[in-house]
C-alpha cells in the first residue's frame, strides 16, 4: 500500500466514524423528543442532540469531500447551522414560556431535609 492509500482509508475511517457518531446524537434527540415528559425538555434534547449530530454529519462530508468548492460550502453549512439551531430553539422555548407553557418540574417532590425522621437514632 502507498502513502496515499493509507492516507485515504484513514480520512474514510474518520469520516464514517463522525457520521456514525452524529447519526448515534440524531437518533438520541429524536427518541428524546419522543420520550421526555414536558415541551422543555423536549426542546432541550432535541436542540443539543440535533446541532451535535448534524455538525458531526456536515464535518464528516468535508472529510469525504476533500478540499473542494463543496468542503467550503459544507463548511459554510455547518457555520450557519451553528449559529441557527441553538438560536432557534431559545426563540420557540422562550416563546412557548412568554405563551404560559409551564415546565413540568417533577412528579416526585422528596421531603426537604429538615422534614426528614432521622433514622438509627442519631
Amino acid at each position: 500500500m502507498t502513502g496515499m492509500e493509507i492516507l485515504r482509508l484513514v480520512l474514510d475511517a474518520a469520516s464514517i466514524g463522525m457520521m456514525a457518531t452524529g447519526m448515534v446524537f440524531v437518533l438520541a434527540g429524536a427518541l428524546g423528543v419522543l420520550r421526555l415528559p414536558d415541551f422543555f425538555t423536549r426542546m432541550h434534547a432535541a436542540g443539543v442532540t440535533d446541532t451535535l449530530g448534524a455538525e458531526l454529519i456536515i464535518f464528516g462530508l468535508i472529510l469525504q469531500s476533500g478540499f473542494t468548492l463543496l468542503s467550503a460550502k459544507l463548511l459554510l453549512v455547518g457555520f450557519i447551522l451553528f449559529l441557527t439551531s441553538p438560536t432557534a430553539t431559545h426563540a420557540v422555548a422562550n416563546a412557548a414560556h412568554r405563551a404560559g407553557q409551564k415546565p413540568l418540574l417533577s412528579r416526585h417532590h422528596p421531603a426537604h431535609p429538615r422534614d426528614r425522621v432521622e433514622q438509627g437514632g442519631e
